[in-house]
């Protein structure tokens, strides 16, 4: 179980404050000992009382009954104190850490935090407590009351009590996936339905309603079986509460008069009857619905609150956005960015040329970021470094906040690189590899079909097909690692080259698929030219310096951006070609530097056989240079 998951975090807490909880406890007793007067005093007054002609004697168990009303009262409001002293420090820690993030990373929903979420938490939690102890002292109490009644009525109600109490604690996790399935849905429909409906005008001058329709339609389909999913298991609720609450009542009457030809008196089992009905049925229909619903509803609202919080000594430094030193993005409504550089430098070796130099970088959530360069200018470097798959020499990288090689940031980020993974095995455990929570096969189609896989997959003979990495082609195989990266939970993907093997229509909508996801970030290494255009923004580097911004901004500024423009752009079909490559190239790239590739500023010509060249302020020797 995750370390910092809801539960894990409400086991410490209630560790720490051991005294509360045991004050909670001995308070609780109390009403314990009101419900077992429920139908014990009852029992007594029909059978020592009433039944037996002794008005008295019965009024007397009643009036017992009635004191022990009044003692349990005393004890609910000792029991409401001690929930006090339990929940408050929870909500004074949920303001301080909404608090300090607002602080320390201008967090601009930090007020609705503090004015919305950090009081449901708190009302939630002070729910979930009095439910949960409230059901665990009535059901002993009522189930000591039985036994002391008569054992037979313990053996007619303790099973379908406890088949219910099993029932409902098995279905816990299973809905709650299911919940988290149809929040997912919904929240990507809302962001389908956010980006399509301002822009209608442009879709039908475009003439894409029909396209623009299907994926609505997908999203629309999605989400009515996720609530269809959540709904079928929501039965299970349903169904505990009546083996649990329901059924012992109906096997006390049906089994009725074989308890009272096996020595049950009468009063004994109208106690039963009032146990059931008036304590173990309330108690039960209270802690399913407490449980079932305000249990996912805080579990949702504490992970929106502490999720994404860096620890405090860890927490990065606020740096001002420069284009060209540091190709820095304004942080989108003061949330943390997906992805952070600062200061960064790399070389390969101690005395090696660094390949990146004080690089300062932010990439926002949710958004599309392309970079692009000539070869070997450390794109894919910087790729590795924003995995946390290389270590900087100076600088610091953070994901979400947090250091990229902690333990919160591991799950954050995914990297496809050009040359795709694919084991021996189903395609089915190809694609659920980077999850380890059981894929639903329709969330799995619905991402091959957003990737551009279902081809493969209806051609493989479905997702439990055999795959032998050697029988696929390397487009085959980078459409298979591409699925499995945009089913993973990490929300930043990070693409250095990994459509390289695919036609241009594939890897565009390949890359659509991965900047659609509901708060996805996406940074493509790019391979051709159409990537940094469809990019929110392009991270242009060329080794002396860095410039970012939009493609028609860099048009004007950057000489190389427009190079590469111009050129046609790397990996598609034009005159001539770029970088330099071994002779015979399939793909028929130049094998000499000449002028007029990409990065040439005027000072590489060609000379002589492969592998020489001369710059032009050493033609007058004609002899080739000695390493420049």
């Amino acid at each position: 179980m995750n370390p910092s998951s809801p539960y894990r975090r409400g086991v410490r807490f209630l560790r720490r404050r051991w005294p509360v909880v045991l004050r909670l406890a001995i308070w609780s007793v109390l009403e314990t000992g009101q419900t077992f007067l429920t139908g014990y005093a009852l029992a007594h007054a029909l059978d020592d009382g009433f039944l037996d002609g002794r008005e008295a004697v019965g009024l007397g168990w009643l009036g017992a009954a009635a004191l022990g009303v009044l003692v349990a009262a005393y004890g609910t409001g000792q029991v409401y104190r001690a929930v006090a002293d339990l929940v408050e420090p929870l909500r004074d820690s949920l303001v301080r850490q909404v608090v300090g993030r607002g602080l320390r990373d201008a967090d601009g929903a930090a007020v609705s935090r503090l004015t919305q979420q950090v009081e449901i938490a708190r009302d939630t939690f002070a729910g979930l407590v009095m439910v949960s102890r409230s059901f665990v002292f009535t059901a002993a109490g009522a189930l000591a009351g039985l036994f002391s009644l008569d054992p037979l009525l313990l053996l007619v109600v303790a099973p379908p009590l406890l088949a219910g109490i099993g029932l409902f604690v098995a279905s816990l996790r299973p809905l709650a996936r299911r919940q988290e399935d149809f929040l997912i849905a919904d929240e990507r429909l809302a962001g389908q339905l956010g980006v399509v409906a301002p822009g209608l005008r442009d879709v039908a001058a475009a003439g894409a309603e029909q396209g623009v329709a299907e994926d609505l339609d997908r999203g629309v389909a999605q989400e009515y079986a996720a609530a269809g999913a959540l709904a079928r298991w929501g039965v299970l609720r349903t169904a505990a509460l009546a083996t649990g609450g329901q059924l012992p009542l109906v096997l006390l009457l049906a089994t009725g008069p074989w308890l009272l030809d096996n020595g049950v008196t009468p009063g004994a089992l109208v106690g039963a009857l009032a146990y059931v009905t008036q304590a173990l049925l309330p108690a039960l229909h209270n802690l399913i619905n407490g449980l079932g619903t305000s249990g996912s509803r805080l579990a949702i609202v504490l992970r929106r609150l502490t999720w994404d919080r860096p620890p405090e000594a860890d927490a990065p430094p606020s740096v001002e956005g420069e284009a060209e030193a540091g190709a820095e993005a304004e942080v989108r409504g003061g949330e943390t960015p997906a992805l952070r550089l600062s200061s960064l430098t790399f070389a390969y070796g101690p005395h090696a040329e660094p390949v990146l130099r004080d690089l300062d970088l932010t990439v926002a959530r949710g958004e599309h970021l392309a970079v692009v360069g000539p070869s070997g200018i450390g794109k894919s470097t910087l790729a590795g470094i924003a995995a946390g798959l290389l270590e900087p020499d100076a600088g610091n990288v953070w994901v979400d906040g947090m250091p990229v090689c902690g333990e919160g940031a591991v799950g954050r980020r995914v990297l496809i690189p050009q040359e795709a993974y694919v084991f021996t095995g189903t395609l089915r455990d190809n694609l659920r590899y980077l999850r380890a929570d059981p894929v639903p096969e329709r969330e799995m189609t619905t991402a091959a079909e957003a990737v551009g896989l279902a081809p493969l997959i209806e051609r493989l003979g479905g997702l439990d097909a055999t795959l032998v990495p050697a029988e696929l082609s390397a487009g085959e195989r980078q459409l298979i690692a591409l699925t499995r990266a945009h089913l993973a939970y990490a929300p930043l993907a990070i693409l250095d080259e990994a459509t390289c093997h695919l036609d241009p229509v594939a890897e565009a909508r390949a890359e659509r698929a991965f900047a659609a996801r509901p708060g996805g970030t996406l940074v493509v290494i790019a391979h051709r030219i159409s990537s940094a255009r469809r990019a929110d923004r392009v991270l242009v580097m060329d080794g002396a310096h860095a410039l970012c911004g939009r493609h028609d901004e860099l048009m004007e500024r950057s000489s190389l951006y427009r190079d590469l423009n111009g050129a046609g752009g790397w990996g598609e079909p034009r005159a001539g070609s770029h970088p330099s490559l071994a002779l015979r190239d399939p793909y028929g790239v130049d094998p000499v530097p000449r002028p007029g590739l990409a990065g040439d500023r005027g000072h590489v010509v060609a000379h002589r056989s492969v592998g020489q060249m001369e710059t032009v302020r050493d033609l007058g020797d004609r002899r080739t240079p000695g390493g420049e």
